[in-house]
């Protein structure tokens, strides 16, 4: 069940633990890509959204903005990591049944071109490598409206029960 948000706010909320655990991966995921549960905050914060799920294979999309600008007058790496982070673990996520939790205990980015304003809607597509008892692997790339490879990745997540 949601925590509620503050009144008269368009807040995202965040599912109890309790009640997530009753869904597999999967379908946790669909219910947030078909708007019956709402996106993370991280989501908003970021803005990138969950718009794809198959089992073990996942997609965002995201639109980077002026919010996400170093001081060298690009989009900040850590943009494209939080969504390369996040559609990867996702993508591990989809795969599992009801009752088990994952975290992220490695991430590697390789940035391959900058991300600006200019880039528009970014993509980001990531599949489950390898899945075990305890570790699963995925890999992500992160497109430019172009269709441009800005960004790719692996991540290792530990999978335990909740």
């Amino acid at each position: 069940m949601p925590v509620a948000p503050p009144p008269n706010s368009d807040a995202p909320s965040v599912i109890a633990a309790s009640e997530m655990k009753h869904l597999s991966g999967f379908d946790f995921l669909t219910a947030i890509a078909k708007g019956e549960l709402p996106q993370p905050p991280i989501a908003t914060l970021m803005d990138f959204r969950l718009v794809q799920v198959e089992s073990g294979k996942v997609v965002f999309e995201g639109q980077p903005g002026p919010q996400h600008y170093n001081p060298i007058g690009s989009v900040h790496g850590g943009f494209a990591a939080t969504v390369l982070d996040s559609v990867m673990a996702c993508s591990v996520h989809s795969t599992l049944p009801a009752g088990t939790g994952y975290t992220t205990v490695e991430l590697k980015v390789n940035f391959v071109r900058a991300i600006t304003i200019e880039t528009g809607t970014v993509r980001a597509e990531s599949r489950v490598i390898h899945q075990g008892s305890r570790i699963a692997t995925a890999e992500g790339q992160l497109y430019g409206a172009d269709g441009k490879l800005a960004a790719h990745g692996t991540t290792t997540c530990l999978i335990f029960a909740m």
